[in-house]
């Protein structure tokens, strides 16, 4: 099992002791295990990849095979069925995030997003100055074989939240060693680089 990543423990921060989770794309279970280990959670996870499964399995984690621009989650549990639905870094690569928030929203009471900012200044500046799609730290890939389809800003989903009356009960904003400073809370969407929202139904 992969260590725990330094997301994992900001998310871990915002759950609650003894809830019912679901992690979306939850690769090896690594962070359902850390939570079940520090917060004794109940936890169900998602994931497409059948390796991944497999490991999951292995360390004990209930894991559904599935593809997320499936509509397997609303078929697969009841509405509210969940304390948390989490989704870690996935938001920007399925095929519909908003219909997939509403799935969130319909079998979660609160869910967990991170993505990664698109409008973040080196983002910016290359685009400006280069003219070429950006490459960074964060976001790795070439214009060709990015897995990201829908480019998304902080700015964006909270006018995505907005448009679907979600209410954004907390929000971390960090750079890709997932710290926090004075610029990144001053101007959060031009110096930010990863995002940890945590929304809900008004």
């Amino acid at each position: 099992m992969n260590p725990i990543t330094p997301e994992f423990k900001l998310i871990a921060d915002w759950i609650e002791p003894n809830s019912h989770v679901l992690d979306l794309g939850c690769g090896d279970g690594t962070l359902l295990n850390h939570l079940k280990q520090t917060r004794s959670i109940r936890g169900y996870g998602m994931e497409i990849d059948p390796q991944k499964n497999i490991q999951a399995m292995l360390n004990g984690i209930n894991v559904i095979q599935s593809n997320l621009d499936s509509e397997d989650l609303i078929h697969y549990f009841d509405p509210e069925s969940f304390d948390y639905v989490i989704m870690t870094q996935a938001l920007q690569v399925v095929r519909r995030p908003d219909i997939l928030l509403d799935h969130m929203l319909t079998i979660g009471k609160q869910i967990i997003i991170t993505f990664p900012n698109f409008a973040h200044w080196k983002m910016r500046a290359q685009l400006l100055l280069k003219g070429r799609m950006p490459e960074t730290d964060t976001l790795p890939y070439h214009w060709y074989d990015t897995p990201n389809i829908h480019l998304c800003t902080f700015n964006d989903f909270e006018d995505l939240c907005e448009e679907k009356n979600i209410e954004v009960v907390a929000r971390t904003v960090v750079n890709n060693q997932h710290q926090s400073n004075l610029g990144i809370r001053l101007m959060p969407n031009l110096m930010g680089e990863v995002a940890l929202y945590k929304v809900q139904r008004k």
